[in-house]
């Protein structure tokens, strides 16, 4: 049934107020009528390990994951898991190598990195591209895709839900990194009750008519009627290679994509950036065990939800209009299998999960525009109050550029039977090659110039284009021999174009921007151009006992994991 009961109702305002109420009493109870910029936008040494690790999964997890993940959890099973998996790993690279340097050279913002690193035209290139992507992809992707959630589990109107979850994370976001980050760890408690609660509903629909209705069992039916989707890695002749090739997700493409994610953007690095060092790794140590969980919330629905779709339990509900099977719809049409009152928490859980991301993300383009576009290049004697006032103005127009976008193009790019998740990581992946080959040139070789980072900056972006358009005038057959074609008209005929799977692209695309700033480097060197070296010594990757036990327990859980399912 797709509506709320009262019950459910009464859950989700209970939700609402708690997490309104918290925020005031935060807001109220830190504010500082002379705080600085960097107080609002970065809650500079306010945010606990525990709020810091919180944060960090409250802004990650958001519709692409509850909505977009067990979607392709529904096509592909647990294989893509290991965004989540290989994200925990990536976390405590970040802790060790990144966090370190970031804190030890006092950067609050990404494009403030390049600016020291680099050159002020690298940062405004890089600024500029950031607010972009935010806007264009992600508070768009985040609004639409949630709004469609809440609309399939409601019945409520889909152009409503888009703008009462814009006005619920403009609410919360006006507070700033103090109220975000605090009522974060709410979200973050509610999001896991909530998710942990439609896993276990699920699974017990699978064990209805069997004698034993334990989760294990549960768990026992999910493997057996559904064992082609627990493995982690796919074979080329699998048909959704094309999504998660191979080794890639280990050794190729899926490092760059999460160390860039998790590392090199504003979004994310936040969180950690208005913190000491040892709260700071003990808050993204504490982020990598949650994303451990994560799959159990966001994935393994998604294979419930195909194992009951298989027995025909709600293939009505799936279809979409042209009657292609929408993977989008599967979580929304498993909670709505839920009874009265875990149907709201769910519901609670999953604009929880929404409203962070959404908040989280809408701070950030704030504190770019503010910090690294307006203070640099429009007014440099703007006053700290003028500042902190701009942001909140930027959230208001950021937001509502997302809402219209989505309103829009949304349906068009992440509509029925598209994955919402694979749109994201796809088209984020034609920047992040060659930003990730920036930043990590930038740390740890001293000689890369800011000619490099430019042709980085841009080269990369035309080497995705061109990778992503080859296919259209080579044979590529001899790469990915199985059939990851996809038909096309061409010369009115119908043909198969061999595409590149987008996670190797962006391999090759990091390669080459790596190897181009490296020979630019050394023209540049010749010339006699002078580089910005970062302050960096061996001490400041040094970690704690606590800190290097509890990573070697993560790298543990992680090696079992892939050992198993394999």
């Amino acid at each position: 049934m797709n509506s709320l009961t009262f019950g459910d109702k009464i859950v989700f305002l209970i939700y609402f107020l708690v997490v309104s109420f918290y925020g005031y009493w935060i807001y109220r109870r830190k504010r500082n009528a002379d705080a600085t910029s960097k107080d609002y936008f970065l809650a500079e040494g306010s945010l606990t390990w525990w709020a810091i690790g919180a944060s960090l999964i409250a802004s990650n997890i958001s519709a692409e994951q509850f909505i977009g993940t067990s979607g392709s959890a529904f096509k592909m099973g647990l294989a893509i898991s290991t965004y989540e998996w290989m994200a925990a790993a990536t976390l405590i690279i970040v802790a060790i190598f990144f966090i370190p340097i970031y804190l030890k050279n006092k950067i609050f913002t990404m494009p403030q990195f390049l600016h020291q690193r680099y050159n002020g035209t690298v940062a405004m290139v890089m600024a500029i591209f950031w607010l972009l992507l935010y806007i264009v992809v992600n508070l768009m992707s985040i609004l639409y895709l949630g709004a469609l959630a809440i609309s399939g589990i409601s019945g409520l109107n889909i152009y409503f839900c888009i703008v009462a979850l814009a006005v619920f994370a403009v609410v919360i976001t006006l507070g700033g990194m103090k109220v975000i980050g605090y009522t974060d760890v709410i979200q973050v408690f509610v999001l896991i009750l909530g998710g942990l609660a439609a896993t276990y509903i699920a699974l017990g629909e699978l064990t209805k008519h069997t004698a034993d209705h334990s989760i294990l069992s549960g768990l026992k039916i999910l493997h057996n009627e559904a064992s082609d989707h627990f493995h982690m890695i796919f074979k080329k002749e699998n048909d959704n290679y094309m999504d998660l090739p191979g080794l890639s997700v280990l050794i190729g493409g899926m490092i760059i994509v999460n160390l860039n994610y998790w590392g090199c953007n504003q979004y994310i690095t936040q969180r950690a950036l208005g913190a000491d060092l040892k709260t700071a790794r003990a808050g993204i140590l504490f982020a990598a065990f949650l994303k451990l969980l994560m799959p159990v919330i966001v994935v393994l629905p998604g294979i419930a939800a195909y194992v009951l779709y298989q027995r025909g339990m709600f293939h009505q509900e799936m279809l979409s209009s042209s009657g292609v099977t929408d993977v989008n719809k599967a979580y929304p049409s498993l909670l709505n299998l839920l009874p009265a009152g875990l149907k709201g928490l769910s519901f609670a859980a999953l604009t929880a999960a929404i409203v962070a991301s959404l908040a989280g993300k809408a701070n950030s383009i704030a504190t770019i525009f503010t910090l690294d576009v307006y203070k640099k290049a429009i007014n440099t004697q703007a006053s700290e109050k003028k500042l902190v006032v701009l942001g909140k103005w930027s959230v208001l127009v950021a937001m509502a550029l997302g809402v219209i976008m989505s309103l829009v193009i949304g349906e068009r790019l992440m509509g029925e039977g598209k994955q919402g998740f694979q749109y994201i990581q796809e088209y984020t992946g034609f920047v992040s090659p060659g930003i990730f080959a920036m930043f990590i040139l930038g740390f740890f070789w001293k000689k890369a110039s800011s000619n490099a980072a430019l042709f980085a900056t841009v080269g990369g972006f035309i080497f995705s284009v061109f990778f992503k358009l080859l296919p259209r005038f080579a044979d590529l057959s001899f790469l990915y021999p199985y059939g990851f074609a996809k038909e096309a008209l061409q010369d009115d005929k119908v043909t198969k174009l061999y595409e590149i799977p987008f996670i190797d692209r962006m391999g090759f695309v990091f390669v080459l921007c790596v190897i181009g700033m490296i020979i630019i480097s050394k023209i540049d060197q010749a010339k006699g151009v002078k580089t910005n070296g970062l302050e960096i010594d061996a001490s400041m990757f040094k970690t704690s006992r606590a800190f290097t036990a509890g990573a070697l327990i993560v790298g543990g859980i992680i090696v079992a994991l892939y050992s198993f399912f394999w």
